[in-house]
């Protein structure tokens, strides 16, 4: 049983009538049932609910109020909330909650008809770069077992690399739609800051989550980015903007366009293998005719010691909510209330999860909030002042998504510092609150997929989706698929 279909694909199936909602989400729930224990890639399915949305799907096509989207099945990260479904972040802390509510990002996609096949699994409350910080156990990468498909979106990119989703929904907070979009050979987009809407996504650093699309093609995640994107007013940082169509420039041809190539991406910590990947893509683009021009970002280096300072500090206020008291896992055995919050979160929470609780608690703390929290912010500034000056000599910017292919499940032995060093080429992004794509670039000497990133200034989705079209209409890393 293989399900192939690419999100634009199912669509036109769905439109043609050649299949029925029902019949394609019944596929998915075959090819999942047979598939998804190699990979563990969904942690909650609900046969019952797909198939009740399935077929309110067929009763919108059958009365001509489908949309291009109605009947396409999706999958969802575990951090987004939804009613009736458990949204528990890959936690033990919130193993048995059902959610009240539904986010606003889902409920716009099941407005357009959308069905929902499940939730994937991720780095517990999106606190990892390998998928294997999750209370469900390790999402191991389609194209090898032993190795890991990124994180924290690491469920959502091995679903769709394992063909058991035409797509799905993300978030990234330091690179976690694009980095296991990488290693798992597909695309996937990280908006601008406030183009979508976080209510309802289940917080880690608040200033830095974004919810993005992931899919097989650039194609699919602009479609997808159509229906997600909108100012919220439940929202705070929600941005009121005019509503714009992201697909309207994928056909626009390259000529002109000018991709900086930061120094710093191009140096010793970038493998080989992925340094091929680079001019493979940079060939193309000047074939279409592209121009390259040399950029620096010289504060690279210093965006993940600001990234993890400012992140930590946020996660210590968000995550101070779960204490066993109003949702949530509770300790059994406590002799009063402080006890209760203590066993309640020792118990509740991996480790990886109160390691940056710890560090956020320090670094918010007397003492510590001038010489560390501050000077975190301040660098902020001077990585998007980079960019900044970048943009003024281009129009995108190109480099890896990550520093190598996916490692081997247990490679960083423990060490997160190691771990952290992974996400050296996304995290500045984040930091500087612009939109950025990972797209397939090839493959490794071991077969792993490498991926590439695109950066553009704020608000240039459009402009970046179509540089990533073109590159995929030229080449076809991205239509290759892992046999399971």
């Amino acid at each position: 049983m293989t399900t192939p279909y690419t999100l634009k694909q199912a669509s036109e199936l769905l439109q043609s009538k050649q299949i029925s909602a029902v019949e394609l989400a019944g596929e998915y729930l075959k090819a999942i049932a047979a598939r998804n224990a190699a990979i563990n890639g969904y942690i909650t399915l609900d046969e019952e609910k797909t198939l009740a949305e399935a077929r309110a799907a067929d009763a919108r096509i059958a009365a001509g109020e489908a949309t291009a989207l109605t009947g396409v099945p999706i999958a969802y990260k575990d951090i987004f909330c939804q009613t009736g479904w458990r949204s528990a972040c890959a936690s033990k802390m919130l193993d048995n909650f059902v959610s009240p509510y539904t986010a606003t990002v889902v409920q716009n996609l099941l407005d357009q008809g959308m069905v929902t096949l499940g939730r994937t699994n991720m780095d517990e409350f999106a606190m990892g770069s390998a998928n294997e910080n999750s209370y469900y156990g390790a999402t191991k990468n389609p194209w090898n077992t032993a190795h890991v498909p990124g994180g924290s979106s690491g469920g959502s990119a091995a679903v769709i690399a394992a063909r058991l989703a035409p797509a799905s929904l993300g978030s990234d907070t330091g690179g976690s739609i694009r980095q296991p979009a990488s290693h798992c050979g597909i695309t996937g987009l990280k908006p601008t800051y406030g183009t979508v809407s976080r209510f309802g996504m289940i917080a880690y650093a608040s200033s830095l989550d974004q919810a993005g699309p992931m899919a097989q093609t650039a194609e699919d995640c602009a479609i997808l980015l159509n229906a997600m994107a909108g100012f919220d007013e439940r929202d705070s940082t929600s941005l009121e903007r005019e509503n714009e169509d992201y697909t309207r420039d994928l056909n626009r041809p390259l000529k002109g366009l000018k991709i900086g190539l930061p120094k710093e991406y191009f140096g010793d910590g970038c493998e080989a293998d992925v340094k091929t990947a680079l001019h493979n893509t940079i060939a193309i683009l000047r074939e279409q005719g592209a121009e390259t021009v040399e950029v620096s970002l010289p504060q690279t280096a210093l965006s993940i010691p600001a990234y993890y300072v400012l992140a930590s500090a946020e996660a210590s206020t968000n995550l101070s909510r779960y204490d066993g008291v109003r949702y949530g896992h509770r300790a059994a055995e406590f002799a009063n209330l402080e006890e209760m919050y203590a066993n309640t979160r020792a118990e509740g929470f991996g480790s990886e999860v109160k390691r940056r609780i710890m560090i956020g608690t320090y670094v918010l703390s007397h003492g510590y909030y001038d010489a560390y929290y501050i000077k975190a912010q301040k660098l902020r500034r001077l990585v998007a002042n980079d960019f900044q000056t970048a943009f003024a000599d281009c129009d995108l910017i190109l480099g890896p998504t990550a520093p190598s292919s996916a490692p081997q499940i247990g490679s960083h032995g423990g060490d997160p510092l190691k771990a952290y060093l992974s996400d050296i080429y996304t995290i500045a992004v984040n930091l500087a609150g612009l939109p950025a794509l990972s797209l397939p670039a090839g493959f490794c000497r071991n077969g792993l997929p490498i991926g590439v990133q695109l950066i553009g200034n704020h608000f240039s989705e459009a402009r970046l989706l179509n540089a990533a079209h073109q590159i995929q209409l030229a080449s076809d890393w991205h239509t290759k698929a892992p046999a399971l």
